[in-house]
């Protein structure tokens, strides 16, 4: 039988302590995962993990080290501890190393009312394999689709445990149940493919898989005959299904990792418009049902719900202890971190204010420019805020889809792009990020 988590991550302090730790924090992660795949009707691929992974942090003064592994014996834990501290010794000083005091630390730990897990059993096999035939026989099913690239549904369990030698002792779990299909039209140089995916924590709260395999065959065809739009200037509509990569540049830049290197565009616009007035990011860290809802950080302290941009000014960094030192703030409640590394602000559920006009509408008040819905490849500047993607989607002409594009290059500045946004009203409600579709004035396009 696995042994509990919070036994693992008492093993660790307590091995922390007797190899000569000042402090230390532990973590265990326990995962579950089902996956499976199907092609022409068949099986493909069935892939079943299980394991635990531990990781551990000591603290000598200020100086830091971690270490993890998948082992889980008492001589294990042993060795890490050693090895951790011999670590610290040689690591150099940061000031901003340190635990959370023991009066910061999160005391509300009842994680049930975020509804983070599925009651249900665990999806046999055989019932995932299924749902993917079913979304691959519904895409081939739709005129014009030559082949489905790959169906598949997914299962994944994740128990998570932290403990620190200043007290703090508290875990979650989350469950993720998913399908998706990618379906291909037309061959050769003419082949096009896109796809549809959904992802829920309850398994019931899943589309239909015929649904989903239709809307990848619907999509799929709208890209038949592809092919670069004009060159110029032009309006860019960021489709929902990519718009909260516009929004996660933003957040990038406001990370205290990149503000204390001085490595951000946004370094300076502390208290500045940001984005137009009226519009607000909040993170919603309490949002049932939503993959990144978690009541404590990293680092055991509280996660709180608030606007970072507030009617489009910028109010916050997003912070962990280490980065709120070297800034002289209080820490934001931010820290993340995997079983090998020390914890680093992040982000996780964010809603921006929806607009009040539909994607539709936006696109008839554009007249002509392009529609994106993917995008391949990045150039940002981080310091500057230049932008340049690849991108592909559809010509606009008139306010209506005209033809699909692809092989094109966006570009511009972010605070300048920014700053023009106008969102939609359609971000999907159970999405981490809650972002609608963004109009952004006056982008280079790079096409004929």
């Amino acid at each position: 039988m696995t042994e509990p988590l919070d036994h693992l991550t008492d093993a660790l302090l307590t091995a922390a302590r007797k190899a000569g730790a000042d402090t230390a924090d532990a973590i265990a992660v326990q995962n579950r995962a089902v996956s499976i795949d199907v092609r022409l009707g068949k099986l493909e691929q069935a892939e079943r993990s299980e394991g635990t992974d531990i990781g551990l942090r000591v603290i000598l003064g200020k100086r830091q080290a971690c270490v993890a592994s998948s082992l889980l014996t008492a001589d294990t834990i042993a060795e890490m501890a050693e090895r951790a501290v011999a670590m610290a010794r040689e690591a150099p000083e940061d000031p901003g190393v340190g635990l959370a005091d023991p009066a910061q630390l999160a005391t509300n730990l009842d994680t049930a009312p975020l509804d983070m897990i599925d009651p249900a059993p665990e999806p046999d096999p055989a019932e995932l394999e299924a749902a993917a035939r079913t979304a691959e026989a519904a895409a081939l099913a739709v005129a014009g689709i030559s082949q489905v690239e790959s169906s598949g549904a997914q299962f994944a369990g994740r128990r998570v445990h932290l403990a620190t030698t200043t007290g703090f002792s508290a875990g979650y779990a989350r469950t993720d149940n998913g399908i998706f299909t990618a379906a291909i039209t037309g061959e050769g140089t003419e082949m096009e493919v896109d796809y549809h995916s959904e992802v829920r924590t309850y398994r019931a709260d899943l589309p239909d898989p015929a649904q989903i395999g239709r809307i990848a065959a619907e999509r799929t065809l709208a890209r038949a005959g592809a092919r670069k739009p004009k060159t110029g200037a032009y309006p860019v509509l960021y489709d929902e299904r990519i718009s909260s990569s516009l929004i996660s540049h933003l957040t990038a830049a406001m990370g205290g990792t990149a503000i204390v290197r001085g490595a951000s565009w946004l370094r300076e616009a502390m208290g500045e418009q940001v984005l137009p007035k009226g519009m607000s990011l909040s993170k919603e860290p309490h949002r049932p049902r939503t993959s990144g809802s978690r009541l404590f950080d990293a680092e055991g302290l509280p996660t709180t719900p608030m606007d970072i941009v507030e009617d489009g000014v910028l109010k916050s960094w997003t912070m962990d202890l280490s980065t709120a030192r070297h800034l002289g703030l209080n820490s934001t409640g931010d820290a993340a971190r995997n079983t090998s590394a020390p914890p680093q602000p992040m982000l996780f559920n964010l809603s921006l204010t929806q607009g009040t006009q539909t994607r539709a509408n936006l696109l008839a008040e554009m007249g002509t420019g392009l529609l994106v819905t993917s995008m391949i490849g990045s150039t940002i500047n981080p310091t500057t805020g230049d932008y340049s993607r690849g991108a592909a989607g559809y010509w606009v002409e008139n306010g209506e889809l005209a033809y699909p594009v692809n092989e094109c290059t966006i570009a511009g500045n972010l605070r300048d792009m920014l700053m023009t946004l106008r969102a939609a009203n359609d971000a999907r409600p159970h999405l981490s990020r809650r972002v609608p579709s963004l109009l952004v004035e006056g982008m280079t396009l790079a096409g004929d």
